[in-house]
Protein backbone atom coordinates (compact mmCIF):
# COMPACT_ATOMS: atom_id res chain seq x y z
CA UNK A 1 0.00 0.00 0.00
CA UNK A 2 1.30 3.46 -0.83
CA UNK A 3 -0.05 6.77 0.36
CA UNK A 4 0.53 9.76 -1.90
CA UNK A 5 -1.00 13.15 -2.67
CA UNK A 6 0.03 12.93 -6.32
CA UNK A 7 -2.71 12.06 -8.77
CA UNK A 8 -0.23 11.82 -11.66
CA UNK A 9 1.62 8.98 -9.92
CA UNK A 10 -1.52 7.02 -9.15
CA UNK A 11 -1.97 5.37 -12.54
CA UNK A 12 1.74 4.61 -12.80
CA UNK A 13 1.96 2.94 -9.38
CA UNK A 14 -1.40 1.19 -9.24
CA UNK A 15 -0.16 -1.49 -11.66
CA UNK A 16 2.01 -2.92 -8.87
CA UNK A 17 0.61 -1.49 -5.63
CA UNK A 18 -2.61 -0.77 -3.81
CA UNK A 19 -2.79 3.03 -3.61
CA UNK A 20 -4.44 5.19 -0.94
CA UNK A 21 -4.60 8.94 -1.57
CA UNK A 22 -4.79 11.79 0.94
CA UNK A 23 -5.54 15.36 -0.15
CA UNK A 24 -3.35 16.93 2.53
CA UNK A 25 -1.16 16.17 5.54
CA UNK A 26 -4.00 16.33 8.05
CA UNK A 27 -6.08 13.78 6.16
CA UNK A 28 -3.03 11.60 5.70
CA UNK A 29 -2.33 11.51 9.43
CA UNK A 30 -5.97 10.59 10.11
CA UNK A 31 -5.59 7.59 7.82
CA UNK A 32 -2.08 6.30 8.50
CA UNK A 33 -2.33 4.76 12.04
CA UNK A 34 -5.27 2.53 11.13
CA UNK A 35 -4.33 1.94 7.51
CA UNK A 36 -0.73 0.93 8.33
CA UNK A 37 0.64 1.32 4.77
CA UNK A 38 3.83 -0.48 3.79
CA UNK A 39 5.38 2.77 2.60
CA UNK A 40 4.41 6.45 2.52
CA UNK A 41 5.22 8.98 -0.21
CA UNK A 42 4.54 12.60 0.65
CA UNK A 43 5.28 16.02 -0.80
CA UNK A 44 7.10 18.35 1.57
CA UNK A 45 4.90 21.31 0.60
CA UNK A 46 1.18 20.63 1.02
CA UNK A 47 -1.88 22.07 2.81
CA UNK A 48 -2.23 21.51 6.54
CA UNK A 49 0.57 19.45 8.02
CA UNK A 50 3.58 19.71 5.72
CA UNK A 51 5.65 16.69 4.70
CA UNK A 52 8.41 17.20 7.24
CA UNK A 53 5.92 17.57 10.08
CA UNK A 54 3.96 14.54 8.87
CA UNK A 55 7.16 12.51 8.74
CA UNK A 56 8.00 13.56 12.30
CA UNK A 57 4.55 12.50 13.50
CA UNK A 58 4.93 9.12 11.79
CA UNK A 59 8.40 8.45 13.17
CA UNK A 60 7.53 9.51 16.72
CA UNK A 61 4.37 7.43 17.10
CA UNK A 62 4.91 3.82 18.17
CA UNK A 63 2.02 2.71 15.95
CA UNK A 64 3.69 4.02 12.79
CA UNK A 65 7.40 4.52 13.48
CA UNK A 66 8.35 1.45 11.42
CA UNK A 67 6.79 2.73 8.17
CA UNK A 68 9.31 3.96 5.57
CA UNK A 69 8.73 7.52 4.33
CA UNK A 70 9.84 9.02 1.01
CA UNK A 71 9.66 12.82 0.82
CA UNK A 72 9.30 14.68 -2.47
CA UNK A 73 10.25 18.34 -2.91
CA UNK A 74 10.89 20.93 -5.60
CA UNK A 75 13.47 22.58 -3.36
CA UNK A 76 16.86 20.93 -3.57
CA UNK A 77 18.69 22.96 -0.93
CA UNK A 78 20.93 21.12 1.49
CA UNK A 79 18.98 22.59 4.44
CA UNK A 80 15.67 21.26 3.08
CA UNK A 81 17.08 17.77 2.56
CA UNK A 82 18.74 17.79 5.97
CA UNK A 83 15.43 18.78 7.57
CA UNK A 84 13.72 15.80 5.94
CA UNK A 85 16.29 13.32 7.20
CA UNK A 86 16.30 14.91 10.67
CA UNK A 87 12.57 14.22 10.84
CA UNK A 88 13.19 10.55 10.04
CA UNK A 89 12.67 10.39 6.28
CA UNK A 90 14.01 7.16 4.77
CA UNK A 91 14.54 8.70 1.34
CA UNK A 92 14.35 12.12 -0.28
CA UNK A 93 13.66 12.83 -3.97
CA UNK A 94 13.90 16.20 -5.70
CA UNK A 95 11.29 17.09 -8.34
CA UNK A 96 11.10 16.71 -11.25
CA UNK A 97 12.10 13.07 -11.19
CA UNK A 98 11.84 9.98 -13.35
CA UNK A 99 9.04 7.71 -12.14
CA UNK A 100 11.28 4.70 -12.81
CA UNK A 101 13.67 6.12 -10.20
CA UNK A 102 10.80 6.37 -7.73
CA UNK A 103 9.91 2.72 -8.35
CA UNK A 104 13.52 1.71 -7.70
CA UNK A 105 13.57 3.66 -4.42
CA UNK A 106 10.31 2.03 -3.33
CA UNK A 107 11.60 -1.45 -4.13
CA UNK A 108 14.85 -0.76 -2.29
CA UNK A 109 13.01 0.15 0.92
CA UNK A 110 10.66 -2.83 0.64
CA UNK A 111 13.60 -5.16 -0.04
CA UNK A 112 15.32 -3.86 3.08
CA UNK A 113 12.19 -4.71 5.05
CA UNK A 114 12.16 -8.25 3.64
CA UNK A 115 15.83 -8.63 4.55
CA UNK A 116 15.04 -7.71 8.15
CA UNK A 117 12.29 -10.33 8.19
CA UNK A 118 14.70 -13.04 7.05
CA UNK A 119 17.26 -12.10 9.69
CA UNK A 120 14.77 -11.71 12.53
CA UNK A 121 14.66 -15.28 13.81
CA UNK A 122 18.45 -15.59 13.86
CA UNK A 123 19.15 -12.23 15.49
CA UNK A 124 16.42 -11.76 18.06
CA UNK A 125 18.22 -13.38 20.97
CA UNK A 126 21.57 -11.83 20.05
CA UNK A 127 20.96 -8.19 19.23
CA UNK A 128 17.32 -7.12 18.88
CA UNK A 129 18.38 -3.61 17.87
CA UNK A 130 19.81 -4.97 14.63
CA UNK A 131 16.39 -5.93 13.34
CA UNK A 132 14.64 -2.65 14.08
CA UNK A 133 14.14 0.53 12.13
CA UNK A 134 13.92 3.18 14.83
CA UNK A 135 14.63 3.45 18.53
CA UNK A 136 10.88 3.31 19.21
CA UNK A 137 10.71 -0.03 17.45
CA UNK A 138 13.72 -1.27 19.39
CA UNK A 139 12.06 -0.32 22.68
CA UNK A 140 8.85 -2.07 21.61
CA UNK A 141 10.64 -5.29 20.64
CA UNK A 142 12.69 -5.31 23.84
CA UNK A 143 9.59 -4.69 25.96
CA UNK A 144 7.71 -7.47 24.16
CA UNK A 145 10.59 -9.92 24.62
CA UNK A 146 10.90 -9.08 28.32
CA UNK A 147 7.18 -9.55 28.93
CA UNK A 148 7.14 -12.91 27.17
CA UNK A 149 10.25 -14.09 29.00
CA UNK A 150 8.82 -12.99 32.35
CA UNK A 151 5.70 -15.06 31.65
CA UNK A 152 7.24 -17.78 29.52
CA UNK A 153 5.95 -20.71 31.57
CA UNK A 154 2.34 -19.57 31.15
CA UNK A 155 0.93 -21.69 28.35
CA UNK A 156 -2.10 -19.41 28.08
CA UNK A 157 -0.10 -16.22 27.47
CA UNK A 158 -2.21 -14.52 24.82
CA UNK A 159 -1.82 -11.93 22.10
CA UNK A 160 -4.42 -9.84 23.96
CA UNK A 161 -2.22 -9.77 27.08
CA UNK A 162 0.83 -8.80 25.06
CA UNK A 163 -1.17 -6.08 23.27
CA UNK A 164 -2.34 -4.70 26.61
CA UNK A 165 1.21 -4.68 27.98
CA UNK A 166 2.42 -2.74 24.94
CA UNK A 167 -0.55 -0.33 25.04
CA UNK A 168 -1.67 -1.23 21.55
CA UNK A 169 -4.77 -2.79 20.08
CA UNK A 170 -4.50 -6.37 18.84
CA UNK A 171 -4.81 -5.15 15.25
CA UNK A 172 -2.11 -2.51 15.68
CA UNK A 173 0.25 -5.01 17.29
CA UNK A 174 -0.40 -7.52 14.51
CA UNK A 175 0.46 -5.00 11.79
CA UNK A 176 3.42 -3.61 13.74
CA UNK A 177 5.13 -6.93 14.44
CA UNK A 178 4.40 -8.24 10.98
CA UNK A 179 6.03 -5.17 9.45
CA UNK A 180 9.11 -5.19 11.70
CA UNK A 181 9.71 -8.93 11.98
CA UNK A 182 7.62 -10.67 9.34
CA UNK A 183 5.97 -12.59 12.19
CA UNK A 184 2.47 -12.41 13.62
CA UNK A 185 2.17 -11.83 17.39
CA UNK A 186 1.42 -15.55 17.93
CA UNK A 187 4.48 -16.52 15.93
CA UNK A 188 6.55 -13.92 17.78
CA UNK A 189 5.55 -15.39 21.16
CA UNK A 190 6.31 -18.90 19.94
CA UNK A 191 9.77 -17.94 18.64
CA UNK A 192 10.72 -16.42 22.00
CA UNK A 193 9.59 -19.64 23.71
CA UNK A 194 11.66 -21.72 21.28
CA UNK A 195 14.75 -19.53 21.66
CA UNK A 196 14.53 -19.87 25.43
CA UNK A 197 14.02 -23.62 25.09
CA UNK A 198 17.17 -23.86 22.99
CA UNK A 199 19.11 -22.15 25.79
CA UNK A 200 17.72 -24.61 28.34
CA UNK A 201 18.55 -27.55 26.08
CA UNK A 202 22.16 -26.40 25.88
CA UNK A 203 22.63 -25.86 29.62
CA UNK A 204 20.04 -27.89 31.51
CA UNK A 205 20.03 -31.57 32.46
CA UNK A 206 16.25 -31.68 32.25
CA UNK A 207 14.57 -33.74 29.57
CA UNK A 208 12.80 -32.38 26.50
CA UNK A 209 9.28 -32.68 27.91
CA UNK A 210 10.21 -30.84 31.10
CA UNK A 211 11.78 -28.02 29.11
CA UNK A 212 8.73 -27.86 26.84
CA UNK A 213 6.52 -27.25 29.88
CA UNK A 214 9.00 -24.71 31.28
CA UNK A 215 8.68 -22.51 28.19
CA UNK A 216 4.90 -22.71 28.02
CA UNK A 217 4.12 -25.59 25.67
CA UNK A 218 1.28 -27.79 26.95
CA UNK A 219 2.01 -30.53 24.43
CA UNK A 220 5.61 -31.84 24.11
CA UNK A 221 4.77 -33.27 20.69
CA UNK A 222 3.75 -29.85 19.46
CA UNK A 223 6.92 -28.42 20.99
CA UNK A 224 9.06 -30.94 19.07
CA UNK A 225 7.24 -30.06 15.84
CA UNK A 226 7.77 -26.31 16.19
CA UNK A 227 11.34 -26.74 17.40
CA UNK A 228 12.27 -28.74 14.32
CA UNK A 229 10.57 -26.19 12.06
CA UNK A 230 12.60 -23.40 13.66
CA UNK A 231 15.99 -25.08 14.06
CA UNK A 232 15.83 -27.90 11.50
CA UNK A 233 16.52 -30.53 14.16
CA UNK A 234 14.58 -32.30 16.91
CA UNK A 235 15.16 -30.96 20.44
CA UNK A 236 16.61 -34.30 21.60
CA UNK A 237 19.14 -34.21 18.77
CA UNK A 238 19.90 -30.57 19.53
CA UNK A 239 20.56 -31.51 23.13
CA UNK A 240 22.93 -34.31 22.15
CA UNK A 241 24.82 -32.07 19.72
CA UNK A 242 25.44 -29.62 22.51
CA UNK A 243 26.85 -32.25 24.81
CA UNK A 244 24.07 -32.39 27.36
Amino acid sequence: MIMTTYVFMHDFLKKDYIIYDAADGDKAWEMIPNLQPNIIISDVMMPGIDGNSLCKLIKNDIRTSHIPVILLTARSTKEQELSGFENGADDYITKPFDLDILILRIRRLLDQQQSRHKNFSKQIDIAPSEITITSLDEKLINKAIKYIEDNINQDELSVEELSHELCMSRTQLYKKLLSITGKTPSEFIRIIRLKRAAQFLKKSQQNVSEIAYMVGFKDPKQFRKYFKEEFGILPSEFQKENGV
